[in-house]
């Protein structure tokens, strides 16, 4: 772990060298004041060399002055490299999460991704600057200390020093219980994290619903654990700092009788004795630093070990020889597909299926039967776990991961928009199109009256996630997208379900224009929207159990025909309510 952090310093070298140099000098100044008193009360004093005293004063001002320079480059620039090499990991951090695989993200939840993100990486830069900034200084300082104290009186040091064994043991007793005790806390923010995270997110929800009291409630579970696991943390950091700073007092008390016994039995002179008992925080201002620094140690710790947490987690993979798909004509092929979670119940079960290019093949059936899992399978965002799925005659595990989403296009009934404006929303379909493309596309997808009828047109913002927008603007925005990508493969994911039946009639004619000349697979839940279909598949319990035509199916009165005819008995129904209110 260690060698992995080294190398964050890699590019930030001389910068480093030089705040350590600035440290050295830091140190070496510090030892300077207690050389001086020496000097004054053995010689200058006794000898009244006013003169002397003058100088020395003047040189220790200097000296203090060049100290604060040092300080504040120290404090500037080692706070800047700390920043950097935050940067650095957040960028890396960042990327690697690029590269997950589906799997991740349903079992880890955005909060505590965030809380990995931001609280862990800022302890893990304030590591960076004031680690070896404090172990090097204190170092320095603690080991000056032992030399200098040694020209006064040898025994006398050996005497304090004893006691530095003992002050080892009880860090190193300590520091384990700390560190489980910081990362338990840890865990603890990203739960909070994650609850505010999700809460935030739906607020809107919850202000509907007026449940703002089960939010509340739902978020005291995490903060009581934080408060929980902090009192802990603090009860082990409580433990080592009393139990050292103890040991650390001690110091003076050994001072105080040893000296005194030496210095009765003129072992030592009284100038030596003041100076000796000055100089001791030369030794005991790096100690208590250095104990000071175990919490931020252990939260810097901690934060680096939960991020290599997420840059050791396995990418998504790819065969080093991976093959581009280049125009592809669209020919889908399932080979006796079976896909499960994990150690989970099987979700696709032996399912084989061909769409040849430009057909269309709905997919129907109840909930949870396994339709959206065939749709995330095609485009590899999981891993079919036997079985072969082949476009053009290639498996899938043979492409490139970019060129094969490339070329295919999603349309799901969960929107997802980013922050920006619609113009930056639609060019995500394709970074490199030019404006005029981007225009057409809004055109085709039926949204680009209402985007001219706004005061800034493509340059309004559409609020976080869309918010500002209706449920069929929103699917429109997302068609316009896929019309940019322009793929030869379609998916659409339950579309449009989500819409009310004007608005549905208004996106199926996009939809009608995205999908020609395209190999599509649709998943719909209202039937009438999929007659037109080349084949419909009826999916139950992760298999095929029939497929085949609209008419096809309705003749022979199985699984298709009753959904069907249960789905327009309810249609009907809801119509003569609504005649029933007029």
């Amino acid at each position: 772990m260690l060698k992995r952090f080294i190398q964050y310093y890699k590019p930030h070298l001389k910068m480093f060298t030089l705040d350590m140099l600035a440290s050295l000098a830091i140190s070496i100044i510090g030892m300077i004041y207690p050389m001086i008193t020496r000097e004054m009360l053995n010689n200058v004093i006794p000898n009244r060399q006013i003169k002397m005293i003058y100088i020395l004063g003047i040189t220790l001002f200097i000296l203090y002055f060049i100290r604060m320079l040092l300080r504040y480059f120290v404090q500037y620039y080692g706070h800047v490299i700390g920043v950097k090499m935050q940067a650095a990991m957040r960028k890396d951090m960042f990327s690697k999460l690029q590269k997950l695989p589906y799997e991740y993200y349903d079992n880890h939840e955005t909060g505590k991704i965030m809380s990995r993100m931001t609280n862990d990486l800022m302890d893990i830069s304030e590591l960076a600057h004031h680690g070896p900034e404090n172990f090097f200084i204190s170092g320095v300082m603690i080991i000056g200390s032992f030399i200098y104290l040694c020209t006064i009186n040898v025994w006398l040091t050996l005497i304090i020093f004893s006691c530095v064994p003992l002050l080892v043991i009880i860090s190193l007793l300590m520091r384990n219980k700390m560190r489980i005790a910081f990362m338990e806390s840890r865990k603890s923010i990203a739960v909070i994290n994650a609850a505010l995270e999700n809460s935030i997110g739906g607020i809107r929800i919850t202000k509907a619903f007026t449940n703002a009291q089960k939010e509340l409630e739902k978020f005291e579970v995490g903060n009581k654990s934080f408060v929980e696991n902090r009192k802990q943390a603090y009860k082990a950091m409580g433990q080592f700092h009393s139990s050292t700073q103890f040991i650390t007092d001690v110091f003076n008390v050994i001072v105080l009788i040893a000296g005194g016994i030496f210095l009765y039995n003129q072992q030592i002179t009284f100038g030596d004795y003041s100076t000796f008992i000055v100089s001791i925080n030369l030794f005991i201002t790096p100690v208590t630093t250095l104990i000071q620094f175990m919490e931020q140690y252990q939260n810097g710790v901690t934060g680096f070990e939960r991020f290599l947490q997420i840059m050791d987690q396995a990418e998504e993979s790819e065969p080093a020889n991976a093959i581009d798909l280049h125009d592809p004509k669209g020919q889908i092929v399932f080979n006796d597909v079976s896909f499960k979670y994990n150690d989970s119940k099987q979700i696709i079960d032996h399912i084989s299926f061909t769409v040849e290019p430009g057909e269309k093949l709905a997919l129907v059936g109840p909930s949870g039967g396994g339709k959206t899992t065939i749709c995330h399978l095609l485009p590899k965002f999981y891993q079919v776990s036997s079985g072969e799925i082949l476009i053009d005659g290639i498996n899938i595990n043979e492409l490139s991961l970019a060129s094969l989403r490339k070329n295919i296009g999603i349309v799901q009934q969960d929107v997802f928009l980013f922050t920006g404006t619609f113009y930056e929303n639609i060019l995500y379909g394709r970074l490199d199109a030019t404006y005029e493309e981007v225009v057409e596309a809004s055109k085709k997808a039926n949204i680009y009256d209402y985007i001219m009828s706004l005061p800034n047109g493509f340059d309004t913002q559409i609020g976080e996630r869309g918010t500002k927008l209706s449920g069929g603007q929103k699917q429109r925005l997302s068609i316009a997208r896929v019309f940019l990508k322009n793929p030869a493969i379609l998916i659409l994911d339950e579309a449009t379900s989500a819409l009310d039946n004007t608005t549905e009639i208004l996106i199926q004619g996009a939809l009608d224009e995205l999908c020609e000349g395209r190999t599509t697979i649709i998943v719909a839940h209202r039937l009438s929207t999929i007659r037109n279909a080349d084949e419909i598949a009826v999916i139950a319990n992760g298999k095929i159990i029939e497929k085949d035509t609209h008419e096809a199916l309705l003749a022979a009165q199985g699984a298709y025909a009753k959904l069907y005819q249960a789905q327009f008995r309810e249609n009907d129904r809801l119509i003569d309510q609504d005649l029933m209110q007029q």
